[in-house]
């Protein structure tokens, strides 16, 4: 079936197994009013990944599902306006049991009385493909945030999911599917399946398929880009429902894949604007090759548009062919972590921050020779002259790792550790909730490359009459191109002669970055990605000749003064007025295993920002953010 007319409208109606659980049903209650056509939402990160995959190996013993038990909750209640609208909805909810969502979802319909097909997308799970390849010696799986190889990991891999394109989820729809259920297929394969298959495209058509591809990153985070995690929130918070009811976002696409980001049209905060817009997009990406198992997007000219109130255009994306493997994510059980809380306040907040580290080390030394992390981290500072004590207190927080949860016991960790208040620092003080220090698991997060072709991409249609119907195969591209390993990087801007920052910008004060820059950061596996940007031309002219490589090291501070140097990868993005940097394995081992508190690297933009440089007053004068 082939729609024209007018452009196919798809909500995006969560960002995580942690969002707002209202939106699925929202976007289906309003239809009459503010129509949609594909109701997507993703379930699915990293960490869910591990723990998922550590549930799913355990399911015989413990019973626990391996899905998400969120979308349940959100897809309930909005059912009966699936059916009624005929709102197409397609999720990657399955997490590491995408058959067992089914059978409950399935049920879940039936018992309404509705008339909803329901199908669901296999592939996904690939380990005994990782191991024949690896003892076949057909590949050596080199990390792609590392170079190791897997054959050295220290750990066990228990499980492997590979990262599907939406091509299956456009076959469902084709095959008459109202709701399809996905595990790992990437964040943005339910834009583009849904795209693909309302306007009957065709792989190869990768202009098209690269912008739907966008344009599923911009609404696959929902309020991300509505102005959720967003450095300019000051100037939300006024208007409607303001900073309290962030809305969520509807991509809408053309036939020629022509693309408007916008929001729903019922009384939300938020907002849709260039800058929501480049938020988004800049967290997402890793360099200016932006890769997909159906398409790759080239960004160098990636630029947005207003085209009204919370209506803005995507253009300037160029496409290239997938490359010919797809991103594989391998768990593996990691070991044990805990953590202990102190409490510091007033003077001396340093000093006694030593001396408690002191103390907590000697009395950990007959244990911690089997921990394989143990830090300690002062989490902020105390105001001077504070208006209350609480302003004026400062948390510790001692955090330790090892292979055995024996190794962590409590005798080996939470004990010796409040049996130190007597002889603490003055007030010492510890949080009496002492749950996290009793051994929680980890769970490792390996991450490489399989070819597409040793994948087997499958769509399932249980309602079909007879077996040899029931099952389509997806074949992988037939044109791919190889990419190299490593995304263009330059050290610093590119201009015919040095820019002097002082004689060409003139006056300046020495203030925050974040005065004037916006930023936004997050988490691609070990790895956190950085975008800075500002508003305006002259800004960004000063923007890019202030960040190279080697001030963006200043700037990271304590985190970037390792031995070996930390790696830095860094682009510019002039349509955007943007420069981004990737900082390699800054995030620890990831966010299953970090023992750092910014887990998801969502605050490395945020230090940045607040790290202080000299401002042009002129800039200033323009008002700050």
């Amino acid at each position: 079936m082939k729609f024209t007319g007018r452009p196919i409208r798809i909500a995006g109606a969560s960002g995580s197994a942690s969002d707002r659980r209202h939106a699925i049903a929202e976007f289906a209650r309003h239809y009459e009013t503010d129509p949609v056509d594909v109701i997507i939402a993703d379930f699915m990160s990293e960490f869910n990944m591990g723990s998922n995959a550590g549930r799913r190996v355990d399911q015989a013993e413990n019973g626990m599902p391996a899905y998400d038990l969120s979308f349940l909750e959100a897809v309930e209640p909005a059912l009966n306006d699936l059916a009624k609208y005929g709102i197409k909805l397609a999720v990657n909810a399955g997490v590491c049991d995408t058959k067992g969502l089914y059978y409950v979802v399935s049920k879940m319909v039936k018992s309404k009385g509705l008339d909803l097909k329901v199908a669901y997308v296999t592939g996904d799970e690939v380990l005994p493909a990782v191991q024949k390849a690896l003892s076949g010696g057909q590949s050596e799986f080199r990390n792609i945030y590392t170079g190791g190889k897997l054959a050295d990991w220290d750990f066990e891999p228990i499980y492997a999911q590979c990262y599907l394109g939406g091509l299956g989820i456009a076959a469902a729809f084709t095959e008459g599917a109202d709701i399809v259920l996905c595990g790992r297929v990437s964040d943005a394969s339910p834009v583009i399946g849904a795209a693909y298959w309302y306007h009957s495209w065709q792989r190869d058509e990768l202009d098209k398929l690269a912008n739907a591809f966008v344009a599923g990153h911009l609404i696959e985070c929902s309020n991300y880009v509505c102005g959720g995690n967003f450095t300019g929130f000051k100037s939300l918070e006024q208007g409607g429902d303001g900073w309290t009811n962030i809305g969520y976002p509807i991509a809408e696409i053309s036939a020629e894949g022509d693309v408007i980001i916008t929001k729903q049209s019922y009384s939300t905060g938020g907002a849709v604007t260039v800058d929501t817009c480049t938020s988004q997009l800049l967290y997402e990406i890793q360099g200016p090759w932006y890769y997909n198992s159906d398409v790759t997007a080239i960004l160098d000219g990636i630029h947005f548009e207003q085209r009204g109130i919370n209506r803005v255009a995507l253009l300037g994306v160029r496409a290239g062919p997938p490359p010919p493997t797809t991103k594989v994510g391998i768990t593996a059980r990691g070991g044990f972590q805990v953590e202990a809380w102190w409490f510091l306040t007033g003077l001396d907040i340093e000093a006694k921050a030593e001396m408690f580290e002191a103390q907590i080390r000697r009395l950990l030394a007959p244990h911690a020779n089997k921990f394989t992390s143990f830090k300690f981290d002062l989490l902020g500072s105390s105001l001077p002259d504070a208006s209350s004590q609480n302003r004026a207190t400062v948390p510790l927080r001692v955090v330790a790792q090892a292979r055995l949860a024996d190794d962590l016991g409590p005798k080996k960790f939470a004990k010796p550790i409040s049996d130190n208040i007597m002889q603490g620092y003055p007030g010492a003080t510890f949080h009496l909730d002492m749950r996290q220090a009793f051994p929680r698991a980890l769970f490792e997060y390996y991450v490489t490359l399989l070819p597409q072709s040793s994948v087997q991409h499958r769509v399932h249609l249980p309602w079909k009459p007879t077996a040899r119907t029931q099952i389509l195969e997806i074949p992988p591209p037939t044109l791919t191109k190889t990419y190299p390993s490593r995304q263009p990087s330059q050290a610093v801007t590119q201009t015919d002669k040095p820019i002097d920052l002082m004689n060409n910008f003139g006056p300046t004060v020495r203030g925050p970055l974040g005065w004037i820059v916006h930023g936004r950061s997050g988490d691609k596996g070990s790895d956190a990605n950085c975008g800075l940007w500002v508003r305006h031309r002259d800004e960004y002219l000063w923007l890019r000749s202030l960040l190279s490589i080697e001030t963006a090291r200043e700037l990271l501070g304590d985190e970037a003064r390792r031995s070996p140097p930390l790696a830095i990868e860094r682009f510019e993005l002039p349509g955007l007025q943007a420069v981004h940097f990737l900082f390699r394995n800054l995030l620890d081992r990831g966010v299953g295993v970090t023992s750092t508190v910014d887990c998801l690297g969502k605050n490395v933009a945020e230090y940045i920002r607040s790290r202080h440089v000299d401002l042009p007053t002129r800039f200033l004068n323009r008002g700050k953010l």
